[in-house]
């Protein structure tokens, strides 16, 4: 468990900059640290830097793709919680690799509403996670259900 939000820090993808900030703000007005960055290829990078507890990635992406993001940051940070979001029907595909490879992920649908319990949300079925350990991150609209998905042994 954590000691405090304050020291929660929240690494934020999405190549819609719009969203990426704005979902930065709300998780930032929630008494998190949370950072905006407009790619897979960045997430990477600054969570080398912020080493973040949490990250919450748009999937499709140019470039890397969320999920690719995700499984190189869990590769150095395996602590982090993963929570993905998409828009995007390829999405499906993405993560049925990501599950032959033992990932499993869950996924909200985008748009993002922090006002909806995420705890509550109907993930799809192909989405559920193979292995995860969970915790909440709660923004004062909402919360978030946070689950770390790590590879199979």
């Amino acid at each position: 468990m954590y000691a405090s939000r304050e020291s929660l820090r929240v690494l934020i993808a999405d190549d819609e900059p719009l969203i990426a900030n704005t979902l930065a703000q709300i998780v930032n007005l929630s008494g998190f640290q949370a950072k905006a960055v407009y790619s897979g290829e960045d997430a990477v990078t600054h969570a080398r830097e912020l080493k973040p507890d949490v990250l919450i990635t748009d999937v499709v992406m140019s470039g890397i793709t969320g999920i690719e993001a995700a499984i190189q940051i869990l590769e150095t940070l395996p602590a982090c919680k993963i929570i993905l979001f998409s828009g995007q029907a390829a999405t499906l595909n993405l993560l049925k690799e990501a599950r032959a490879d033992g990932y499993g992920f869950e996924i909200l649908p985008k748009p993002v509403n922090p006002a909806v319990r995420a705890s509550s949300a109907q993930p799809h079925p192909q989405s559920q996670p193979i292995s995860t350990a969970r915790d909440t991150l709660s923004p004062c609209t909402g919360s978030w259900q946070v689950s770390q998905a790590k590879p199979n042994p």
